[in-house]
């Protein structure tokens, strides 16, 4: 059982990210030590600016991907990619750290060029975020083509009682915020050692940033 001081620190921690995002501003969310490791960079998708996106790629420098509720992914016919594709290495594809991996296809608006610049990239994630509002499948492939430069995640089915990694737990914030269930996720890698940046330091950064740090265990705590 938690003590006052634990739960006090847990609501601290989890209302601060939720009134970050309801602002559109981002959070640093580290998910447990057990599972990944990591702390990943998260943004609600519909506050993505270029600016946003140069921040992940030089201050977290992993992947930006852009997860989706189940909801709206079934509604958009959004595969897991391990099941479509036809092709050896997507057998066996076992993970150290869970049960299957939540990517599903990757995109570009039509409107990009390349796709991969700042202002590209930030389009894509910002119409990503709208087009989760009414998801038409039709629509969708009119507004994005595939494959692109951004990869879309998609969350299980009960969110956090199903898996607890970054994507269902980027999600139940954005649930929290009442923003649409579209998140971007970026890791966080340290410089010296090209592995995950450690908690700590993660937490530094977050506190001279001036961004909310919370624990995946807090989130689990309050939304699980």
């Amino acid at each position: 059982m938690s003590s006052s001081g634990d739960m006090s620190r847990t609501t601290d921690s989890v209302g601060a990210a939720i009134d970050a995002f309801r602002r559109g501003r981002p959070v640093c969310i580290h998910d447990a030590a057990d599972r990944e490791g990591e702390t990943d960079l998260v943004y609600p998708a519909g506050a993505v600016t270029p600016n946003a996106v140069a921040r992940m790629r030089n201050d977290a420098g992993g992947l930006v991907c852009v997860a989706l509720s189940d909801g709206v992914s079934a509604a958009l016919d959004l595969p897991f990619v391990q099941d479509v594709l036809d092709h050896p290495t997507a057998a066996d594809h076992d993970l150290a750290y869970d049960d299957r991996s939540s990517f599903s296809i990757t995109v570009n608006h039509r409107e990009t060029h390349t796709g991969i610049t700042d202002e590209d990239r930030a389009l894509t994630i910002s119409e990503l975020a709208t087009a989760v509002a009414d998801p038409d499948p039709a629509a969708f492939a009119e507004t994005f083509r595939a494959p692109g430069h951004v990869h879309l995640l998609r969350a299980a089915p009960g969110l956090l009682a199903d898996r607890q990694g970054h994507t269902e737990l980027g999600i139940a914030l954005a649930n929290a915020a009442e923003l649409p269930p579209a998140v971007v996720v970026c890791e966080m890698l340290d410089d010296e050692t090209g592995r995950a940046l450690p908690p700590a330091t993660a937490q530094a950064y977050a506190e001279r940033s001036d961004i909310p740090y919370v624990e995946g265990a807090e989130l689990l705590e309050r939304f699980g």
